[in-house]
């Protein structure tokens, strides 16, 4: 009786454990749509469902599964914190985002699940920024589309494997590029 009871015990702690785990799609209607406030970065998105990754995938269940926006918004909170000049803060809110690779329905239904990644497929995030200074005012805004035509020609690194490595390189790509500045003054530093 006791082993029963072990066992649907387990059970039970398994499905609520389950019951607060991170959303399966990045579509959820409870699903984030931005970081939670921390540090000098803020990442925020809307309406996912909206974006290309999405509307023009050949397997929109496939494109949805996941939180592959969330881990994007925390890469971009990461890598960004290490760029900016201390004081400064810097508001980021994602748009649109067209992952490297689709899928390609016409193999067969045992490749319904995979993502081709070529090179006819290039990684793609729209996005636009504030940057502001430690008295709130603005030093920098716009929008920027980040895209890497020849994304399958850069140099490979440690992170092959990772399924978002493409549009991590636009976003460091991107960090670099909007920060020359900063680098130089601290360089001379």
């Amino acid at each position: 009786m006791r082993t029963a009871l072990a066992i649907v015990l387990s059970a039970a702690a398994l499905l609520a454990g389950d019951a607060g785990a991170k959303s399966r799609s990045v579509t959820d209607p409870d699903a984030p749509r931005a970081l939670p406030a921390q540090g000098p970065v803020s990442v925020s998105w809307q309406n996912p469902e909206q974006f290309t990754e999405i509307r023009h995938s050949r397997n929109r269940y496939e494109a949805r599964r996941g939180n592959w926006v969330e881990q994007l918004a925390q890469y971009v909170r990461t890598r960004g914190q290490r760029r900016l000049p201390p004081g400064e803060r810097l508001d980021v809110d994602i748009t649109d985002i067209k992952r490297a690779g689709d899928f390609e329905p016409w193999h067969g239904s045992q490749y319904n699940d995979t993502r081709f990644v070529r090179d006819i497929y290039p990684p793609k995030i729209a996005l636009s920024f504030k940057r502001l200074d430690a008295n709130g005012q603005v030093i920098e805004e716009g929008q920027r589309t980040l895209r890497d035509m020849s994304f399958m020609m850069g140099p490979r690194t440690a992170s092959d494997s990772d399924p978002l490595r493409y549009e991590k390189r636009l976003i460091d790509d991107w960090l670099h590029d909007e920060f020359k500045s900063t680098d130089a003054r601290s360089a001379s530093r």
